[in-house]
């Protein structure tokens, strides 16, 4: 059967993706989740593990156009968040909490920041929370899993997620991230990954009711980090990094 095959070998025992058994998760959730989402995700063929690691074949979505406009694909966030609200966790109880790995996640960005601070295209504003998040990732990921409602969210809500059909309908890619958490992370992550400042209002107001989205903020901004820290300086994508972090930096 022809599709888009995805392997993922099993990971360095003790890594954040071994922790979070990520491609398990995602094989759950294709086996589970995926036929009563209710949003448009690809069609899985298979789904199964093998010595060597998990195996899923997928519908190529790869003719579709990458990404999505920020308005829709924040609705199709908020439809996702509201069908699931008090439902996901109590349904799949495999689902894991967010916060989880929080331990590693402290560690890497402590040995990352150093780096981070000694780079010359940082704003002022994205210095300062970055130094403030040393040593406090962990509040900020405990703060980011009281935000709001728990319900099933993506985990990495990031354009490279999304794609979008010839007549505008999105689909959910890259499920390896999938938990029961506040869904507002989704919209933050969404954000500070893929959105221009200048179209975030339009964005939240799509996305309906957004309270908790400066609780959740801080650890959208670790990861974004992290992503900056992949960045060659002077690069349109670091400087695009950049500005986002900044934006977000503003609504705290």
């Amino acid at each position: 059967m022809q599709g888009y095959v995805k392997r993922r070998s099993w990971p360095e025992p003790g890594s954040i993706p071994d922790v979070l058994d990520m491609f398990r998760h995602e094989l759950h959730f294709y086996k589970e989740i995926a036929p009563v989402v209710g949003v448009r995700v690809p069609a899985c063929y298979q789904a199964e593990e093998t010595d060597e690691g998990t195996l899923l074949v997928l519908e190529d979505l790869s003719g579709w156009h990458p990404g999505a406009d920020p308005s829709v694909a924040a609705r199709v966030l908020s439809g996702l968040h509201r069908r699931w609200a008090g439902q996901a966790r109590r349904r799949w109880p495999w689902l894991r909490a967010d916060g989880a790995a929080v331990d590693l996640v402290e560690k890497l960005f402590a040995h990352t920041w150093p780096q981070l601070a000694r780079r010359g295209d940082l704003t002022p504003l994205v210095r300062d929370c970055g130094e403030r998040l040393v040593g406090h990732v962990t509040d900020a990921e405990e703060a980011a899993a009281r935000a709001g409602p728990v319900t099933l969210a993506h985990g990495d809500a990031s354009m490279l997620n999304m794609r979008t059909s010839p007549d505008g309908e999105v689909a959910l890619l890259d499920w390896e991230d999938v938990s029961a958490g506040p869904g507002v992370y989704d919209l933050a992550w969404m954000l500070v990954s893929s959105v221009a400042p200048s179209q975030w209002d339009q964005a939240i107001a799509a996305y309906g009711r957004s309270d908790g989205l400066a609780e959740v903020l801080p650890a959208a901004m670790v990861q974004g980090l992290f992503s900056l820290s992949d960045a060659p300086i002077g690069t349109p994508e670091a400087m695009s990094w950049i500005e986002r972090l900044d934006a977000a930096g503003r609504r705290l």
